[in-house]
């Protein structure tokens, strides 16, 4: 009988262990549960309303998990130093300084921290995380301990056409500061996964339904519609990495093919852009007009020079023209060769011949499948999405957040 006891009491014992932690096991699955901060500020070297890239993908998506203030370089245009705020969704508001003209640039980085300092105070931003996409924010935001600092390096910017002198020892101290990095590639992830301990590539991504539109039917722009086929288009910025040479070079061959560029000319002289009557430059188009024009197009292009400032790009408008269902060919640019010419998605090559080989292929040979091609290209980005980046991003953050500690 008492044998029989203590078993009972034993097993009784064990069950009460197992129920014991099973609840200590829940209280610390809820305290894994991390808050991040309530505010995120961005600092960019991008204009908001310049081009819709992955600036505006990215954070038109995190304001569901943060109140974002997206403060961008400053415009000089005042009588004094001020901050202008523009509204542009519910938890996302762009803000610019308006500094004096003729400012020397001390001058520039203090009023810049001035004006910094009073935004924090005012709106009593004390819950928040630094955003950069340019190091040379740091000049005058680096007094500052934010809950978390982020790093999205989005392009090798010290390569680019007028970087300033400075910006790669800034990015050093970015770099130190970071508690996470993203890059905008996988080559530019392997030329930084040496220099920080948390670092995770996220290339280019899409919005499917959107560029999808151009599969259908779609209304003709008004400035496209003239224009004879076959027409052979790129969108983007037209600056130092676009090649000009090879788009003069294809349209002189071929002067029955229409090259349409659509996109601001920024950091190069227009006048050194080839005026050909083949040629036709339609200028900057918003986002939302992006599919009309890819459905009137034949093949789309990402014509890029191979120097320091294409290195290590991945451009976004890659998958963005797959999606729409158009054949794309490219130079050789690393990012897109792997994966999309590995996979036989693009067409790569290197001078203005390979590139007619190209397009007479896409556009009169008998062996170009576009059914299978399209299958293929759907398969491959059938998990792509800006939606899904985010996602695993904001994994990433709550990660990194969760092993950093209390603020």
């Amino acid at each position: 009988m008492i044998e029989k006891f203590n078993q009972e009491k034993q097993r009784m014992m064990i069950q009460h262990d197992k129920i014991g932690y099973g609840i200590s096991e829940t209280v610390s699955k809820k305290k894994k549960e991390v808050q991040l901060p309530k505010n995120l500020v961005c600092f960019s070297h991008l204009r908001w309303d310049f081009v819709f890239q992955r600036p505006q993908h990215l954070l038109t998506r995190f304001c569901q998990h943060f109140t974002i203030h997206f403060i961008e370089e400053p415009i000089f245009d005042a009588d004094s130093p001020y901050l202008s705020f523009t509204q542009k969704l519910a938890n996302l508001t762009i803000v610019v300084p308006h500094l004096v003209p003729g400012m020397s640039e001390d001058q520039v980085v203090k009023a810049q921290a001035t004006l910094l300092d009073k935004f924090l105070a005012e709106k009593d931003l004390t819950d928040y995380a630094f955003w950069y996409y340019t190091p040379m924010a740091l000049t005058f935001s680096h007094h500052y301990v934010p809950a978390m600092t982020l790093y999205d390096c989005m392009d090798e910017l010290s390569a680019f056409k007028f970087a300033p002198t400075q910006l790669q020892i800034l990015e050093k101290e970015l770099l130190k500061r970071s508690d996470i990095v993203f890059t905008g590639g996988h080559s530019l992830y392997k030329a930084k996964k040496d220099k920080h301990h948390t670092i995770y590539p996220f290339p280019s991504s899409i919005d499917k339904v959107h560029f999808s539109k151009a599969r259908g039917q779609v209304s003709e722009p008004w400035d496209q519609v003239a224009i004879p086929h076959p027409r052979m288009g790129f969108y983007g910025v037209i600056d130092e990495r676009f090649d000009i040479d090879l788009i003069e070079q294809v349209a002189r061959k071929r002067p029955e093919w229409q090259m349409v560029m659509i996109g601001p000319v920024v950091k190069i002289d227009p006048a050194s852009l080839p005026r050909l009557d083949n040629i036709h430059y339609l200028g900057g188009k918003g986002y939302e007009e992006l599919p009309e024009y890819l459905a009137g197009w034949d093949i789309a292009l990402v014509p890029f020079q191979l120097n320091e400032s294409t290195r290590f790009i991945s451009p976004t408008k890659t998958p963005e023209y797959l999606s729409a269902g158009i054949p794309v060919i490219s130079t050789p640019i690393q990012d897109v060769i792997n994966p999309y010419g590995e996979e036989g998605l693009v067409h790569i090559v290197k001078d203005s011949d390979e590139f007619i080989a190209a397009a007479e292929e896409i556009l009169f040979s008998s062996s170009m499948d576009k059914d299978n091609w399209l299958k293929k290209v759907d398969c491959f980005l059938a998990e792509n999405s800006w939606d899904a980046t985010v996602e695993s991003m904001i994994s990433r953050i709550r990660e990194c957040f969760g092993k950093k500690g209390p603020y």
